[in-house]
């Protein structure tokens, strides 16, 4: 009989799925990591929450174990590298607390708009002001959605039936999917300009950390009400208080925080803002939800079944990896550049094989080509087997061509992005049989490993131009690790690329930019 640990509560329905399918189940929540090591020798799932963290060293005792199952999305606490390198597989349950997480917001929009918690809280002193409470209604207001994934879709649904208008931005969802949800897709200046409530659903990553600041603040709509039930970081919490004591923001409703437990932050003492202890996902409905799904998942794996929602499932059989390992690497790198460059919201990908690559199977490297291109825009983690699943979704479309033309290179991928504004593209290629190269950037060649960060400009093809930008981030005190030029004809258009040691700032491409000659500064991590 196999045997399946559970180290954190679990709702008891999904405890009984497991022992209804005749594993012997072990419970034992709160184990010290020392006690999480012993306690996992002979066992061949393990089944958790955010509680337990599964680290390299309590994997050290896993001989037996197969699969790790997370009720929930997020694997934070979860080595997962360890666990592939030790061959387990590890599986989560996305989308298990959407519509909790989307009612929240709608209960956190209703609470700002008629500023129940505060009217409560003077009726239980003893206080009838009922004059001092007059609210807003949302009906015919205007709804900004940062973020169209699960969780931003079915607040939209929702926020249409109270006779909403709903805009939203996301990089990674098409028109087509927003006429569907009966969404206006907007580019963020749009979205802020024009909405009298925001809500935020979009990842913490490097683009959208501290998206809401001082200068985004100022763009709205003077009293505007906003929602962050999403991840902590995503607004900058003291330009937030400046807005609120100025009252260009009318009210805030704040599930998360960057630091929590808050502690003594600032925003806590405005009677405008409403304050909850990340509850997106604290519903019993929801905690059932995925202790259900995680349940039978890992039961199913264990019986001999596939694998479903996992993290670091192979997708190419151990015989072709030895030949297209690098090409996956590279169609990855590939996928992560081009999303970068593109401008705007990125409607459909073509890619185009030529060589060796042709004589197998080349959907591994599509799936790697969605993988790279997903993972700078999502806070789900992102890999060979819900890429697509994840593109799909989002109404991302990709076409794949394969062909015999070696004519550049005896090996080459061309990945090109389309969105409204424009194509850009990214080519690459393998020099031997391991040195990955980005050997072209729309029409100019180059030659750029693809690892690391870079500064790219457009700049007419003039003396002193490589100079200046070189110039300005010694100022500033950023090496350079490498640098490479492409160019149409002397005198004409060109493209600079620059590697860095650490990511530029915003502030040192708007200086590059101010430079007559240059037309275009962008920056990108691989």
């Amino acid at each position: 009989m196999k045997r399946i640990l559970i180290s954190d509560p679990l709702a008891a329905e999904g405890v009984q799925i497991l022992r209804d399918a005749g594993f012997d189940v072990v419970e034992q929540a709160g184990l010290s990591p020392d006690a999480l090591r012993e306690a996992l020798a002979g066992c061949h799932g393990l089944v958790i929450r955010s509680g337990t963290q599964v680290t390299a060293e309590a994997l050290e005792g896993a001989d037996a174990l197969q699969v790790i199952g997370r009720a929930g999305a997020g694997v934070d606490n979860v080595d997962v590298q360890a666990a592939t390198r030790r061959g387990i597989v590890v599986m989560n349950t996305p989308g298990g607390n959407a519509v909790s997480a989307c009612e929240l917001t709608l209960a956190m929009m209703l609470a700002l708009a008629r500023r129940v918690p505060q009217a409560c809280a003077r009726v239980k002193a003893g206080e009838w002001p009922r004059k001092e409470f007059k609210g807003t209604e949302l009906h015919g207001k205007c709804l900004g959605i940062v973020g169209l994934g699960r969780i931003g879709s079915e607040v939209a649904r929702r926020a249409l039936a109270f006779g909403m208008q709903v805009v939203a931005c996301d990089p990674f969802v098409t028109e087509e999917r927003a006429r569907r949800l009966e969404v206006r897709l907007v580019e963020l200046p749009e979205l802020f300009a024009t909405s009298d409530f925001i809500t935020l659903h979009s990842p913490k990553t490097r683009d959208t950390d501290r998206l809401i600041n001082a200068d985004t603040l100022a763009t709205m709509k003077d009293g505007v009400f906003l929602i962050n039930c999403a991840r902590g970081g995503i607004v900058d919490e003291a330009a937030l208080a400046d807005a609120l004591r100025s009252g260009k923001v009318g009210g805030a409703a704040l599930d998360v925080f960057a630091t929590e437990p808050p502690g003594d932050n600032p925003l806590l003492a405005f009677d405008s803002v409403i304050a909850t202890p990340h509850l997106g996902a604290t519903t019993r409905e929801a905690q059932t939800k995925v202790a259900v799904q995680i349940a039978q998942q890992v039961a199913d794996y264990l019986a001999g079944g596939p694998p479903r929602n996992a993290l670091n499932t192979p997708a190419v059989e151990p015989e072709l990896l030895e030949v297209l390992g690098p090409y996956i690497e590279l169609a990855e790198r590939l996928g992560r550049c081009v999303v970068q460059l593109a401008d705007g919201r990125v409607e459909r990908l073509r890619v185009t094989y030529r060589g060796e690559m042709n004589e197998h199977d080349v959907a591994p490297l599509t799936t790697a080509l969605l993988k790279g291109a997903l993972e700078p825009a999502l806070e789900t983690p992102v890999n060979y087997v819900n890429a697509p699943v994840l593109a799909a979704e989002r109404g991302l479309v990709v076409d794949a061509v394969q062909s015999s033309d070696t004519a550049d290179f005896a090996n080459l991928i061309v990945v090109e992005a389309v969105t409204k504004h424009g194509t850009r593209s990214v080519s690459g290629s393998l020099f031997g049989r391991r040195q990955l190269r980005i050997v072209r950037i729309d029409d100019h060649h180059v030659d750029v490993t693809p690892s690391g960060h870079f500064l790219i400009t457009r700049h007419i093809d003039r003396p002193g131009v490589i100079a200046h930008v070189s110039g300005l981030l010694a100022e500033l005190n950023v090496n350079i690790g490498g640098m490479t030029c492409g160019r149409d004809t002397p005198g004409g258009d060109a493209l600079l690329v620059i590697s860095t040691d650490e990511p530029v700032g915003a502030d040192l491409v708007a200086a590059v930019e101010e430079s007559p000659q240059v037309q275009r500064a962008q920056v990108i991590s691989l």
